[in-house]
């Protein structure tokens, strides 16, 4: 059994995921056979995968079985936790609720793509996984690209960029029926089937799928859908025109806010094994499972892919693609003595108790809750508290198309337009008033005030492609758009000849800004002024191969990227920065590969330096909310990345990888802090940055594994992963002081995860497949992020494991199981 790093063929659970690039190749033969497997499943031209041994990146590749076979009830990212520089956790627990770091960038400035086609939110570049829920069901192979990425888009690929594949539609004939269950009553049920490819061209795959059940955190009920559908039509050799459309329904209850460590103590834990399922963001009403704190989200993605074959030396890759995604987050409005949900009296439990929050809404005497002093069943923002839901949709339009040209058999040139067209809609809604009859609100000044009675359900619409789905009347707090035009064009030139290969690309985009706010302006001063800003970047790098066993690589890179949309418009008004700058970010990288019949590894060393940052965040200080804005802050991320992969015998395949980081922010940047109340500057202040670590991942991570194929029929794995130099998440505008305080780091841990499969061949063309995946086997107690930076006390009874109680943290998931049987025919 042999395999390439970037195009493995179906090896189902022979192979590891804790390598970050899993390379075994005994003959050039079953190289480029497997080269093209992965080649197979790209919808489009215009996603860009690296090759091995000539695309001059640090890359990792994780094809389908792998995902079907190790993934289990994991989150989507996870699979890639035992990738060099890569730190991904469940975040808050909740279902989708997930975050990845790549090289210690988080996934807003790590480029994520579906085909080729960028989804970070054009606004503020995140990447809310659930909304992503089923894509792990759709997915053919994965590959994370580390460092400056071959994709020739004016993306934002600071970190790194993870480009997921879906099926295409002409994969071979083929259904499968699967159902799987796992902790905490998790369920799902999955259909899929695909045509094959007909003579006649056409070809076709659907798939469905549900999921349901609780995550390991208390409070975090789900639901989930998935639908695909792809159809393709190949009508000769010159035309392929492939058309997708999946989305992925779903609602689930979150635990949004970390809980400091003395919480999970208090309630329901110990000294020596805290409540690692603690969440305060839940309770019972009427006794049923209620929660504050509740995401629901539809965004259907469609696209129609068209590769055009000129001529043997010319071919025009296309891809025009929509989304529409309706939905939103539920939280709290309002207050009860001054206080919101989270700081009223709990149950001995640590829930919260909503049956009382309604009773006193309703003017019931609830004597911890203090006195009553309002209307009964009339709700505002200091008397009474409702749950709303921050509304935050879209409709997103977008065509990219490269034409690519070959010029000689060593020389080809690419370019290509990225066009964009999003409008992000925001405004705040009721979703249940509490035993209240209305709440008022006087946010709107063309409405003021507004007394709302109407709700609405706090669950995914099955038809997001309606405008805005609720009146200006019903809105509260803020009711905004968010407009982002995107022109973008892009160039590269490759060569290629014996065992070098070299490439050079740059790209150039306009960003154009406006916003649009309906509730702090008057009908005829609602839309902001256009604001047009200019990014691009330019990289380079070769690859040569020394003879076929060792090849080594170069590249290098400068971005100039536009800052996010929060920093374009100050003070959640219209009001313009007037201190606009691109964020700057420089890198090199250098590494080297080495391949045999039996050992295979790779080596990289990186440096990023990201420069003019700019954050704008909202700190509470004495009772005031105070607006720091941060200019110029600077970042440095440099690391060497070390994978591997033997074969010693031919059942057994071990693998592992360690990489080391060092990344800290550099100089003393200025800050400039606002009353957020009164907008008015209090104060300039310098930050003493210098040399702190950035947190938020672990710098430190290795991993160990081993997959042993007993039989044809049964096969088993196991794998050891490590986390340490993990820093909590340091706020900036907190170093005001030169005092030495640093980002708290967190205790190093470890983890264990198995499997086994089982396979029986009922025909030559059904089988049944059985899996079992158990994560976390040794239930470790660990942190997996924090965001307080407060330093350990003198007092060690304070502490746990040497960390503060009074940090908020959430601690991962303890030992978590799936089982799942599929029917293949």
């Amino acid at each position: 059994m042999n395999f390439n790093p970037l195009k493995k063929s179906m090896l189902t659970a022979v192979v590891t995921l804790s390598t970050a690039s899993v390379y075994f190749a005994q003959t050039v033969k079953d190289t480029v056979q497997k080269e093209a497997d992965i080649e197979a499943v790209v919808l489009s031209g215009v996603a860009d995968i690296a090759k091995d041994r000539k695309t001059p990146v640090a890359v990792s590749t994780i094809k389908e079985a792998q995902i079907v076979d190790k993934l289990g009830n994991q989150e989507f990212p996870e699979i890639l936790n035992t990738t060099p520089s890569v730190y991904a956790t469940k975040g808050g627990g909740g279902f989708g609720d997930s975050r990845i770091n790549v090289r210690g960038f988080d996934q807003r400035n790590t480029a994520v793509m579906i085909n080729g086609v960028p989804v970070n939110d054009m606004e503020n570049g995140a990447v809310y996984w659930s909304n992503w829920a089923g894509l792990s069901d759709v997915t053919s192979a994965m590959q994370v690209q580390r460092g400056l990425g071959s994709s020739k888009l004016a993306i934002a690929s600071v970190g790194g960029t993870i480009n997921v594949l879906t099926r295409a539609a002409d994969k071979k004939k083929q259904g499968n029926v699967l159902f799987s269950v796992g902790n905490d009553g998790y369920h799902k049920s999955m259909f899929s089937y695909n045509t094959g490819k007909y003579e006649s061209g056409w070809s076709s795959s659907i798939l469905m799928s549900r999921t349901a059940g609780s995550m390991y955190a208390d409070g975090t009920a789900f639901e989930g859908y998935n639908y695909y559908f792809a159809l393709g039509f190949n009508p000769s050799a010159k035309h392929d025109f492939q058309f997708t459309i999946t989305g992925a329904p779903q609602w689930h209850n979150q635990r949004a806010f970390q809980s400091k460590i003395s919480d999970h103590i208090k309630y329901g834990g110990t000294e020596e094994e805290p409540n690692r399922r603690y969440n305060q963001n839940w309770g019972y009403l009427n006794g049923e499972e209620y929660s504050m704190t509740r995401n629901y989200y539809h965004k259907p993605v469609m696209s129609l892919n068209w590769d055009w074959k000129f001529t043997d030396a010319t071919k025009l890759n296309s891809v025009v693609y929509a989304s529409f995604g309706r939905g939103g987050g539920t939280g709290d409005a309002g207050r009860i003595n001054g206080k919101g949900y989270t700081a009223l009296p709990k149950t001995e439990d640590g829930l919260i108790r909503f049956d009382d929050i309604v009773a006193w809404n309703q003017g019931a005497n609830i004597a911890d809750f203090g006195a009553i002093n309002k209307t009964p069943f009339l709700a505002n923002s200091n008397n009474g508290i409702v749950r709303r839901s921050s509304i935050n949709s879209h409709n997103w339009f977008g065509l990219i198309t490269s034409l690519n040209h070959k010029f000689s058999d060593n020389l080809n040139a690419t370019i290509g337009f990225d066009g964009r067209k999003y409008e992000g809609i925001h405004y705040r809604i009721l979703t249940d008033l509490l035993g209240n009859n209305s709440y008022t609100d006087t946010s709107n000044i063309n409405n003021k005030p507004n007394v709302i009675s109407n709700v609405f359900d706090a669950s995914a619409s099955w038809n997001p492609f309606g405008g805005k789905t609720n009146d200006i009347k019903d809105q509260m707090a803020y009711s905004n758009d968010g407009i982002v035009n995107w022109l973008g064009g892009f160039g590269q030139i490759e060569y290629t000849k014996d065992a070098l290969s070299a490439f050079v690309q740059g790209s150039v985009s306009n960003q154009g800004f406006q916003r649009i706010d309906y509730m702090l302006y008057t009908p005829a001063e609602q839309e902001s002024e256009k604001v047009d800003l200019i990014g691009f970047n330019l990289k380079g790098g070769a690859n040569y191969n020394i003879n076929q066993n060792h090849n080594v690589f170069v590249n290098a890179g400068y971005y100039e990227r536009q800052p996010f949309f929060g920093a374009v418009f100050l003070n959640n008004r219209n009001d313009v920065n007037p201190e606009l700058t691109n964020e700057k970010i420089t890198s090199y990288e250098v590494g080297y590969g080495f391949r045999s019949q039996i050992f295979n590894a790779n080596l990289n060393v990186y440096s990023t330096s990201w420069d003019d940052i700019y954050r704008r965040v909202t700190s509470r200080v004495n009772n005031v909310n105070y607006v720091a804005n941060m200019l110029g802050i600077q970042e440095v991320h440099r690391g060497v990345e070390f994978d591997f992969n033997v074969k010693p015998v031919q059942f057994v395949t071990v693998n592992g990888m360690l990489s080391v980081g060092d990344w800290f922010y550099k100089g003393n940047p200025t800050a400039t802090f606002i009353d957020d109340n009164t907008n008015t500057v209090v104060g300039t202040q310098t930050l003493y940055l210098d040399e702190v670590k950035v947190g938020d991942a672990a710098q430190l991570t290795a991993a160990l594994g081993a997959d042993f194929k007993v039989t044809d029929w049964f096969n088993f794995d196991a794998q050891y992963r490590y986390a340490g130099n993990l820093y909590s998440a340091f706020e900036p505008q907190n170093r005001t002081a030169n005092d030495g305080a640093e980002a708290v780091k967190l205790p190093d841990y470890g983890l264990v995860d198995i499997g086994a499969g089982f396979k029986w061949n009922l025909t030559n063309t059904q089988a049944l497949k059985f899996r079992v995946n158990v994560n976390n086997l040794l239930d470790t107690v660990y942190i997996a992020e924090s965001r307080t930076n407060l330093a350990a006390d003198a007092n060690s009874a304070n502490n746990w494991n040497g960390i503060n109680k009074n940090n908020e943290v959430y601690f991962g998931f303890g030992r978590t199981w799936n089982a799942s049987v599929s029917f293949l025919f």
